[in-house]
């Protein structure tokens, strides 16, 4: 099973003095009450962990430099927070410690629309930056579902249902504020669109889940608003029809925007959830950009290739309203399918598939759910080769996160021969470390260890994640 280990679970203990310097100098923005250590202690994971032993809320650049400073004066680990939105157990204080929180730092810096990109705080929300640019005519297209820090999303290279189109947090991100593990406050990247200018220190933090430094501020590429907009949805008579068509429609460089598949289940829980009426078949939620002729052109385009495989019942939503309610159903999936089991964690799958794989991939790995017995759903960005499996565990039966485990394992394994990835867009974590090895090899890990060690080499930023020290 790739559950983690329990030796990972090492608290260190937070001395008293480190303890009250922070008390003194922050005041009631420190806090070691429960409720709030237990708040920062569990993400959307299945894993369960103790709470840090304090949460510091920072509010500039200042106040993180000076909780890690002390951090490392003390050794003790600290970890970012941001929304609390994690799947793989990031934030979670499996050394103790201080779990440092940016969500106050939520001030968007500076934007420049003549150049297309923006300087925000770590906590800003994608949402939150949206609607402040809305006036400029411009927006941020990463699109992850959660309503998640620009901070974390950076941190875990998120991508989304735009990436099909837009790219990751990878291609988006031009350059960094980071405080670093001793405490220093250093800026990486610029905000020119290219760079030959030594090692790319921004790509080497981004991805980097908290382990190398705590981002504070963060500079991104803003996208000019469509002139014209529209989404569909369309059913499946299978999931492999669902899957082929949109492997149809990417070949043939049809550039649409968004490309998301749910299975039946998924469209049962969003249907109780947000009440509405859709056919609880294999679907495609699709979102086509550009100007109105183009649009039109894509549309057509696509109709055309999911009439091929058996799709039916095209709906079309072209006003902002009905565009809106249709994502928002998307992005409540989540939520939405935990309630086909109430009371149940998810473990949730994370592969990322080259797009000619795309359909086997899928079809196998819902045969074997369905063949299993276990409660699921899918739902997936299958426009760049990314879905999700979540499979729904009674946290009280041991046996259900074991054959989660197991399927999960399987799912992972055959990505990997098919040239695909453990983790498209949620990162390592706690829950996927086995499985990175398995992908990327001893000497790869090795390498990245080194990399932790050179910059990190007391082992306080977020510990005992990725990888083992």
């Amino acid at each position: 099973m790739n559950a983690p280990a329990a030796h990972l679970f090492q608290p260190r203990a937070l001395p008293a003095a480190m303890l009250d310097e922070l008390k003194t100098r922050f005041g009631e923005r420190c806090s070691t009450a429960m409720a709030v250590r237990l708040q920062h202690g569990r993400d959307e994971s299945p894993i369960d962990a103790p709470p840090p032993e304090v949460v510091v809320f920072c509010e500039s650049n200042a106040d993180v430099v000076a909780v890690v400073a002390l951090a490392d004066q003390h050794a003790v680990p600290v970890i970012p927070y941001g929304a609390g939105s994690s799947l793989e157990g990031h934030l979670l204080a499996v050394q103790g410690g201080v779990s440092l929180d940016v969500s106050r730092m939520n001030k968007i810096i500076s934007v420049q629309p003549e150049d297309l990109t923006v300087t925000v705080q770590a906590g800003v929300t994608r949402m939150q930056l949206n609607n402040e640019i809305r006036h400029t005519g411009l927006f941020f297209p990463i699109d992850p579902g959660a309503d998640a820090s620009l901070g974390g999303m950076s941190a875990t290279r998120a991508s989304g249902t735009n990436a099909v189109r837009y790219g990751t947090m990878r291609e988006n991100v031009l350059g960094l504020t980071v405080v670093t593990a001793q405490g220093q406050l250093i800026h990486t990247g610029t905000r020119a669109r290219k760079s030959s200018a030594g090692y790319d220190l921004t790509r080497l933090m981004v991805g980097s889940e908290g382990t190398l430094g705590v981002m504070t501020e963060i500079t991104l590429k803003l996208y000019p608003q469509p002139e014209a907009v529209s989404a569909a949805t369309c059913t499946f008579p299978s999931i492999d029809a669902a899957v082929r068509t949109t492997i149809q429609l990417i070949q043939m460089g049809i550039p649409i925007a968004r490309c998301e598949l749910l299975d039946a289940h998924a469209v049962r829980a969003v249907n109780r959830h947000d009440k509405l009426a859709l056919t609880e078949a294999p679907m495609l939620l699709m979102e086509f950009h550009g100007s109105a002729a183009s649009v039109k052109e894509q549309a057509e385009s696509v109709q055309e290739i999911a009439t091929e495989w058996g799709g039916q019942g095209f709906l079309w939503a072209t006003t902002p309203e009905d565009r809106t309610k249709l994502w928002a159903a998307r992005h409540r999936a989540y939520f939405a399918g935990l309630q086909l089991k109430p009371g149940c964690r998810s473990v949730t799958t994370d592969t990322c598939v080259p797009i000619s794989h795309l359909a086997e991939a899928v079809t196998i790995a819902s045969e074997e759910a369905e063949a299993a017995g276990l409660t699921h759903y899918i739902v997936g960005h299958v426009g760049d080769g990314n879905f999700h499996i979540a499979y729904l565990i009674d946290p009280n039966i041991p046996a259900e996160r074991e054959l989660a485990e197991r399927l999960n394992l399987q799912l992972v394994e055959r990505a990997l021969k098919m040239g695909g990835t453990c983790s498209g867009e949620h990162g390592i974590g706690l829950h996927k470390m086995g499985f990175l090895v398995t992908e990327a090899g001893e000497g790869a890990v090795a390498m990245m260890r080194s990399v932790k060690q050179a910059l990190d080499p007391k082992n306080i930023m977020n510990p005992g994640k990725i990888f083992t020290a």
